[in-house]
This record gives C-alpha cells, structure tokens and sequence, in this order.
C-alpha cells in the first residue's frame, strides 16, 4: 500500500491565497440535482411543533421545536423571537460547525432579529437518526451516491429551518438572511443559490470548497475521514462534485461575505478562498489570522469574524455594491 505523503502545512501567504486557483470541474447535471432537491424538499410546507420553552433573554424569547426533517425523520430547531417586534424586523437562519448543536448561539443575533438554529440530521442528542453524530461517520454517510448522502438533507433543512421561520414572523419576508461557520458555512454554499427566499449570507471559514484541494493534504478535520475513505473507495469521488461549495458558490447572485482564514489545520485555506473566488454575485471577503484554533489566538479569531458578520448582515443596502 502506498504511503500517505507527510501533511503539509495549513498556512499560505495572502498573496498566494488572494490568486484564484483553476476552478473544479462540475457535473453537467449540477443544477438540475439542485432544482430536484429543492422542489422535493424546500418548496411546501414543513411540520413542526414547539416542544419546550428555553429561558428567555433580555431581548428575545427562546424554544425548542421539532420539525420533519428532509430525512424523514425528526429534526430539532432553535427558535430565537423577539419580544418586540420592530418596524424592520430581520430574519436570520443559523448553520453550525461539525461539533452539533446543543443550544442557540445567543450572541449572534440582535435584538430586532428572528431567528431560527436547525440542527443538522444525526448531530442532535435528541432526536433518533439514521445518520451518525460523529463527524468523521457523519461525513461519510451516504456517501455512495448523490441521493443518499447526508449533506443534501443537510442542506435540505436549511430550506426546511426557512419555512419554519417565515411561517412564525413573516414580517421578515424579504430580509431573511444565513450565517454559517466551517461545515455550516460549506452547507449554506450548497443551499442557498437555489432558494431566492434569502436577501444576503455570511461564509465563515467555509468548508467542502473544492474538494481536489481539499482532499490533497492531511487535515485535523472531517475532510481527512473523507481522503482516507477514498483511498480504499475511488468510486465514490464523483459524488462529491455534486458536494462542492466552490461549485455551488459560483450559482449564488445574493450578497455574500466570506471569511477566510490564511492558517486552518482542519479546512484548508485554499478552499475557503476558493468558495470567495467562485461567488457570482456582490462579495466581500474578511481575513482571519486563524481558523479552526483551539487557545486565545482561535478564540479572538473567531470573535472577530462573528463581529464581521454581524455587521456585514446589518450594512444598509446602498454598502453592499
């Protein structure tokens, strides 16, 4: 068996990075994988209950809710309400990293904002699925074949997490917004061209950008799962085209913020920058030092880009061009 070449490092230059780098080669039938799995899964209703109420905060009113999820199984959402609902109240559907979700991340959302924190399926304490919670298991589930692979219900229920939303305030019609860091931001890439319900989104450290690069090198993340799975399954490489956020960004037309990190041992910068590169439409692009950094330098960097994309959301429309 051959040996596995030594990781390289997880740094690049900006200037390098700042440079596109050939764009990944796409299936013909792309959209029309999409267009289907919207249409099955995003375009009518979603059933849900409140399942219990969460301690409110000074600005908002907190649940926890169950849904049908895309794969028809129950799926679990956090509920973020204002207690006073604005003159221009704002949406905000919430991605999340590989590490699941346990509870909503409460310092991202200003007070006039609705939102809602879906849960990806398998990666919810609380609800039985077919799909595990591992990430590394997770990442690799269904991975035979484009229909059964667990990042299209992934993305399915960002949709899915939408309707919720804009059924319980659909005064946010028309300013519905998506944040989403690492396998969340990767997720929003794949979902949102296809749903014109969404106004703007922000991409921190995005993962699934370009997957030739990613799967070039070892990594600290999920990533290094799939490289290794397809070491002993090269039949299984197409599908992931069909996965690959650089891709899909090149289909997004709303304003679009990347944040991209020039050192991330678990998603590499290339792909990140890649998914920046691709985007169709108005972007900006926001460096970090660092991402995916355990220590103090992880934990600055991380609360720079929250910032950063909280201001990106809340920038008047006549900054964005």
């Amino acid at each position: 068996m051959p040996q596995d070449p030594p990781a390289e490092l997880t740094e690049y230059s900006l200037g390098a990075l700042l440079t596109p780098l050939a764009p990944p080669a796409e299936p013909d039938d792309f959209d029309d994988f999409w267009r289907a799995t919207f249409q099955e899964f995003g375009a009518g209703p979603v059933p849900w209950e409140l399942t219990r109420e969460l301690a409110p905060t000074e600005t908002h009113r907190v649940s926890e809710v169950r849904f049908h999820s895309s794969a028809d199984e129950a799926a679990a959402a956090y509920l973020l309400l204002p207690h006073i609902l604005g003159s221009a109240p704002r949406g905000l559907v919430v991605g999340h990293g590989y590490g699941g979700r346990t509870a909503p991340d409460l310092d991202r959302i200003p007070p006039d904002t609705a939102a809602i924190f879906p849960v990806a399926p398998g990666t919810h304490i609380g609800t039985p699925s077919r799909f595990p919670a591992l990430p590394d298991e997770h990442v690799l589930a269904g991975i035979a074949h484009r229909d059964t692979y667990s990042h299209r219900f992934s993305a399915a229920d960002i949709w899915r997490a939408a309707t919720i939303l804009l059924e319980m305030v659909p005064a946010v019609a028309g300013t519905l917004d998506f944040s989403g860091g690492s396998f969340g931001g990767g997720i929003g890439a794949l979902a949102l061209p296809w749903d014109e319900r969404f106004r703007r989104a922000v991409l921190d450290v995005p993962s699934f950008g370009n997957h030739d690069v990613r799967l070039s090198r070892r990594c600290t993340g999920s990533g290094e799962a799939v490289r290794q799975h397809l070491q002993r399954h090269p039949e299984d490489r197409p599908v992931l085209d069909y996965f690959d956020a650089a891709i899909a960004a090149r289909r997004l037309r709303l304003p679009v913020q990347v944040t991209a990190a020039v050192l991330d041992p678990a998603v590499d910068p290339r792909g990140q920058f890649a998914v920046y590169h691709a985007l169709a439409g108005p972007r900006r692009l926001s460096v970090r030092a660092a991402g995916h950094l355990p220590g103090e330098i992880g934990e600055l960097s991380d609360r720079l880009a929250l910032e950063a994309g909280i201001d990106f959301l809340a920038l008047p429309e006549e900054r964005l061009g």
